[in-house]
């Protein structure tokens, strides 16, 4: 079972996967896959020893067709005789031959449950009767034993990586498009596994959506767990991105997971060169697991919380906080101006603070912008004018006199819960952690339901301390709304760390339901824009509040057929101002089609040269010219946002 709120890593058993295992009591090992053809053994060599060269544990190569896959033999001869011992792992995708092949000459093959058997993902509605349902689950095992004895007699490890941008229109039929059907599609095959005794397995969830991989991974560990199985897992978030963006929506779902002691394996995906990715893993990895061994947190689980798939808190509306309200950003005051975006400003005592002035903003996302999305309130947003200010509690109401004009609410320390009641503001913060007297703070929080709290944390398991203090408020029946404070300490280069440890800090807070708001705090040079930009991305990451364009790009592979990087970056430039819209660029057919309902809009590789688009899950032009496609991609959104306004 897993500890809410006291972090070690999930009992598995360990997999022989060259002369790296991964699993049981071994390190959580660090993995990227080349972008090179498969067939070109020198460019795929020099990008292998490129990956295992920033770290790299394992080096996954595409094998689309049984050339592909002999040809394994001789990049792997290749990187032996120049030292290096870092095991391949072939991809596959459609052919059951093509992994037999692979079997033979690497050290781990990778195969997919929705197209191993099943043909490619139709999206028409079948319909399966028990024995047509049965009939298929006898046509997979009579395909996949052959494998299973082939990588017995290699000694070769099997991946089962289920997408979700690839389920069969059998799983679809049954079970839908949901996480209940990605972990039914990989436990046909673990159950397979299991009866034919073969136990070198690692199995991977991956979706784009952080929401629904952090989802089904976590109810694949409970199906698992109910069935005796214990087999390490591969933690990824497919087509993340690039830039900060990839960097933080994987850190959101991969995090998630880690934290609570989930994850064998980790791959970064991300649109960039495969050795960019290694260093974001790794630091990942390290930062999350560097808790253990952390304080006991001696905390219950509140009655009716669900962990598998939990729903948001019920929380009260204070003011713009809860309730059905999107998740607020909190930014502190630096060098006496706001932060254009942020909902709130804490300005301390007020000394730095230059005046209302100095608040407005212009239009702006957050700012005087109306939000369109569900649960804002157009009538408050219409009239901001900017973020409103939080004040220490000693000086608010002097500030308040002083200002008028100005919307300032104060902000109580846990050592001044008896001065609560003597403010008059409509709303008011509360600074908590687990381990304050609960009697004290939840008697206070249930005489004042005007008051907001603010989560912070000093256990090395920031996590499991910040949960402790929610489930101990929902288990007294406690109803206001969090915002989680996390604290960080990183010089001017130090950006890129700070945003993958507030991201995966935040991730399972998310995931939980808990999160009525997110304040970063860095103690150090980092821009204060930086910081609220990266709370807004971690709450996009999560789908909880879209505040700009969102880009569902994969790394691309051997199979990709366009220039991926360059026609990301030409979408990128036409539609940076879209906000909420999601474009989904995949460099092939593979998981295309399938991640395209979960974007509006899709540019999918369909061949060499040759692009097709998607509105969701739906092809709407076919095989156009690549020296075309992005501006029919832009006249395709342009001409739908003309039909939606008429």
């Amino acid at each position: 079972m897993t500890d809410l709120f006291n972090y070690r890593r999930r009992q598995t058993t360990a997999v022989s996967i060259g002369n790296t295992p991964l699993g049981g009591e071994w390190p959580i090992r660090i993995q990227s896959m080349t972008t090179t053809p498969t067939t070109d053994t020198e460019a795929s060599v020099a990008q292998a020893k490129r990956i295992a060269d920033a770290g790299g544990e394992y080096v996954r190569l595409t094998t689309q067709g049984v050339k592909e896959a002999e040809n394994l033999r001789n990049i792997n001869a290749a990187l032996r005789a120049e030292g290096y011992e870092v095991p391949l792992v072939a991809d596959v995708h459609f052919n059951p031959k093509v992994a037999e092949v692979a079997a033979l000459y690497a050290e781990k093959v990778r195969i997919n449950p929705g197209n191993y058997v099943d043909p490619a993902r139709t999206f028409k509605k079948l319909e399966y009767t028990d024995a047509e349902y049965a009939a298929e689950l006898r046509k997979i095992e009579e395909r996949f034993v052959p494998l299973l004895d082939i990588c017995r007699q290699n000694h070769t490890a099997l991946r089962i990586g289920v997408n979700h941008g690839s389920l069969s229109d059998r799983i679809m039929s049954r079970y839908g498009d949901t996480p209940e059907g990605i972990v039914e599609s990989c436990m046909e095959f673990l159950r397979i596994c299991r009866r034919e005794r073969f136990d070198d397995v690692v199995i991977s969830i991956k979706a784009s959506n952080t929401v629904v991989m952090v989802r089904s991974v976590r109810l694949l560990v409970g199906a698992m767990e109910a069935e005796g199985m214990a087999y390490p897992l591969h933690l990824g978030v497919t087509e993340a991105g690039e830039g900060e963006d990839g960097r933080i929506k994987s850190a959101v779902g991969i995090g998630a997971l880690l934290a609570d002691g989930i994850g064998d394996t980790v791959r970064v995906s991300l649109s960039e060169e495969p050795e960019a990715e290694i260093p974001v893993a790794r630091h990942l990895v390290d930062y999350v697991t560097a808790r253990a061994g952390h304080a006991p947190i001696p905390a219950e689980e509140a009655p009716g919380f669900n962990w598998v798939s939990p729903a948001r808190r019920h929380t009260r509306r204070v003011g713009r906080v809860g309730g059905d309200a999107v998740p607020v950003v909190v930014g502190s005051l630096i060098g006496g101006k706001a932060p254009s975006d942020a909902d709130f400003v804490y300005i301390g005592d007020g000394s730095a603070w230059a005046g209302e002035a100095d608040w407005t903003v212009d239009g702006r996302t957050g700012g005087g912008a109306v939000d369109p999305l569900p649960g804002a309130d157009p009538a408050v947003a219409a009239r901001r004018k900017g973020p409103a200010l939080l004040a220490d509690f000693n000086v608010w109401a002097d500030l308040s006199a002083a200002h008028p004009e100005a919307e300032i609410y104060p902000v109580f320390p846990h050592t001044a819960l008896p001065f609560v009641g003597m403010a008059d503001a409509a709303v008011k913060f509360i600074v908590l952690q687990y381990g304050v007297a609960a009697e004290e703070y939840l008697a206070c929080l249930k005489a004042h339901p005007e008051a907001v709290v603010v989560c912070v944390a000093n256990n090395a398991n920031r996590l499991g301390s910040q949960r402790a203090l929610v489930h101990e408020m929902m288990a007294a029946g406690v109803e206001n709304p969090v915002v989680f404070c996390q604290m960080y300490r990183h010089g001017a280069d130090g950006k890129g760390d700070f945003q993958i440890e507030a991201a995966a800090d935040m991730g399972a807070l998310m995931m939980d339901g808990l999160c009525d708001g997110v304040w970063l705090m860095n103690d150090g040079s980092l821009p204060q824009a930086d910081i609220e930009a990266t709370a807004f991305g971690i709450l996009q990451a999560a789908r909880l509040r879209m505040t700009k364009t969102e880009y569902i790009s994969c790394p691309g592979c051997g199979r990709t057929l366009y220039d991926l990087r360059s026609t990301i970056a030409r979408i990128k430039e036409a539609t940076a101002s879209m906000t909420g819209l999601k474009i989904g660029i995949m460099g092939c057919i593979v998981n295309g089609p399938g991640e395209m309902a979960d974007a509006d809009y899709g540019y999918v590789g369909a061949g060499r040269g040759k692009i097709s688009l998607y509105r969701r899950k739906e092809c709407v032009a076919k095989n156009i010219p690549e020296e075309e496609a992005v501006e029919r991609l832009l006249a395709l959104i342009e001409a739908d946002r003309r039909a939606s306004a008429q």
